[in-house]
């Protein structure tokens, strides 16, 4: 048995694992991001109160990625946790064996192994929320690469200037990350409000957009032309590249099955292998994948 976990800025979710089939919920808790002692505490009070001192696996789900020759993690929204080696200092509060990863590896992983990428050999999991990130997985391994970047197809100043039916010019937005141009920038939600702004003055939630496109309406049509034009660009060379014959995707854009159904026409029309088979399709794990997907990494790697 151990004990999973899914950190994000806002909350601390928590499950008890005992197989793939039995992952259960535990305990939901504010998460601390300025005290590294109330952090640590938290995660130690719910896996005693699951597993009891038995010293049995914590494994956990955050947006950040731990480099693999520091130790050290990068996590923007958790400022108590950000440039720590995050797995030996948890360690060493809570006398457990550690295991990390990042969201989009879980969901990855949470999907091919129980969602929509079962019996495919490479699954590309794609986040489209608000950031776009993504997991490699490959014949039921996670793919981390140097660093632990492999998968974040986000961010890299390859977005196109020109988009939509007839193409417009758009402009290289500039990213969180310092780049300027990164897909992240412009197809996350936050980026279609972006985009809708840019071409028509007008501020609208990015559900505001994809409503107003799925009644008609001739603004958010443009504006989901264009987006799903620069998205497509980027997502179907990542597909060529990895050579993956499933793209589940999460986060809040995917709440829009028109969308996805949209992507996944768009991505099929740009890659080289053909196929009349849906390519994008909305993740399968819709509840908590981070947090199954962080259960099975732990049982995995579990003594």
């Amino acid at each position: 048995m151990i004990t999973c976990f899914d950190i994000g800025g806002t909350a601390i979710k928590s499950a008890r694992a005992t197989s793939p089939q039995d992952i259960k919920a535990l305990d939901r808790v504010p998460t601390p991001l300025n005290d590294f002692d109330a952090f640590a505490a938290a995660i130690g009070r719910i896996a005693t109160e699951a597993t009891g001192n038995d010293h049995s696996l914590v494994s956990i789900s955050l947006a950040g990625v731990i480099d693999a020759d520091s130790g050290r993690i990068t996590c923007a929204n958790i400022p108590c946790i950000d440039g720590r080696p995050l797995v030996a200092d948890l360690e060493a509060v809570l006398k457990r064996p550690v295991l990390i990863a990042n969201d989009a590896d879980c969901f990855a992983f949470a999907e091919a192994i129980l969602g929509a990428g079962r019996g495919h050999r490479v699954v590309f999991g794609a986040i489209l929320g608000s950031g776009v990130g993504g997991g490699i997985v490959i014949d039921g391994k996670v793919l981390t690469g140097a660093g632990g970047f492999a998968g974040e197809w986000g961010h890299g100043p390859i977005s196109a200037t020109l988009a939509g039916n007839p193409p417009v010019a758009i402009p290289r937005f500039a990213c969180g990350c310092g780049q300027t141009g990164c897909i992240d920038a412009i197809c996350s939600a936050r980026g279609l409000e972006k985009l809708h702004r840019y071409l028509h003055g007008m501020e609208a939630t990015s559900t505001e957009i994809i409503d107003a496109w799925t009644s008609g309406d001739a603004n958010a049509t443009h504006t989901i032309n264009c987006h799903v034009d620069i998205l497509s660009d980027a997502l179907a060379l990542v597909v060529n590249v990895l050579g993956a014959s499933i793209v589940p995707v999460g986060g809040g854009l995917s709440n829009s099955m028109p969308l996805i159904e949209r992507i996944d026409a768009a991505v099929r029309n740009r890659i080289l292998r053909k196929t009349d088979k849906p390519l994008v399709v909305r993740g399968e794990c819709r509840i908590e994948p981070g947090l199954i997907g962080a259960g099975l990494l732990g049982l995995e790697a579990r003594p």
